[in-house]
């Protein structure tokens, strides 16, 4: 990993400013499910997977997060990643939460989440917030948070720990801040042979400009692709999930026009609303097993 982290003020703007085939889970043979009476909570959860349905439509979520749903397809998201009860996950650059109130409950009360934050005085600040936000939520992972940074390396103990590692609209920012590789040799080191590392942000048109990349918000799947395998990833597949074919990504404030940012205040506000929100990739990838 590269020693100048340039994480610090341009960085900490940026994570204020954003706040393959589909997978299918395998049907258990019925000789491999123990008897519903000696299964208890945590086991009956593992076999089914995530209640995505009672996760959604819980009380805990932020107001107005649901009707970002429509959008962000979180179930069909994670489900394409593979998040399964009891796992370890890393989420890089977790901003409000809006992913973590889902993966948490999701993971259940055997399963850890970890946040990686930045390291300084802005990534410090949303950690304090984001802590105790989750702080005390029955039937959840366990949340814990952490940092990194040019004088925060990554906790020993968190190396080869995780089963994934996911970030959500944050490539773009390493990209911009020109710490992709540094974001990327972590996921790689957090995670254990084997682990998937799934990523969703803006997508950029392979024929655009690649300078836009450095002012737009948008990334280029290609951009993604190579510094996931520069880092060491096996490309696993993508999925159209998360696709709008109305957004031309060409807008005049970037990405951040669409909602739910809508940085063009009333100007076009129909307009923009009536595409919604971005077009985006969503690409897994693997660390290798041996």
């Amino acid at each position: 990993m590269r020693t100048a982290f340039a994480l610090c003020a341009a960085s900490a703007l940026a994570l204020s400013a954003c706040a393959a085939d589909d997978s299918v889970q395998d049907e258990m043979a019925e000789d491999d499910m123990a008897p519903a009476a000696m299964m208890d909570d945590s086991d009956e959860m593992a076999a089914m997977g995530p209640d995505y349905d009672a996760i959604l439509a819980s009380d805990f979520r932020g107001e107005g997060n649901a009707g970002r749903d429509q959008y962000r397809n979180p179930a069909e998201t994670l489900d394409f990643f593979g998040l399964e009860p009891g796992m370890t996950v890393v989420e890089f650059w977790p901003g409000g939460g809006w992913y973590s109130e889902i993966i948490a409950p999701a993971l259940g009360p055997d399963g850890r989440l970890v946040a990686l934050w930045p390291a300084g005085e802005r990534g410090d600040a949303g950690k304090a917030s984001y802590q105790e936000r989750f702080a005390g939520q029955e039937g959840f992972a366990t949340v814990e948070s952490i940092s990194l940074g040019e004088d925060s390396p990554l906790p020993e103990a968190e190396m080869g720990a995780a089963d994934m590692v996911l970030t959500f609209r944050n490539v773009h920012n390493f990209q911009m801040n020109d710490v992709t590789e540094d974001y990327m040799t972590a996921a790689y080191d957090l995670l254990k042979p084997g682990g998937i590392l799934g990523i969703v942000d803006h997508r950029l048109p392979e024929e655009a400009d690649s300078a836009r990349e450095m002012d737009s918000g948008y990334i280029k799947r290609s951009t993604v692709k190579a510094a996931a395998e520069a880092a060491g990833f096996q490309y696993v597949g993508e999925s159209e999930i998360n696709a709008n074919p109305n957004d031309t990504a060409d807008h005049e404030r970037g990405v951040w026009t669409l909602p739910p940012s809508l940085a063009m205040g009333d100007e076009d506000r129909e307009r923009y609303m009536a595409i919604g929100e971005s077009d985006r990739l969503t690409m897994k990838f693997m660390k290798p097993t041996a």
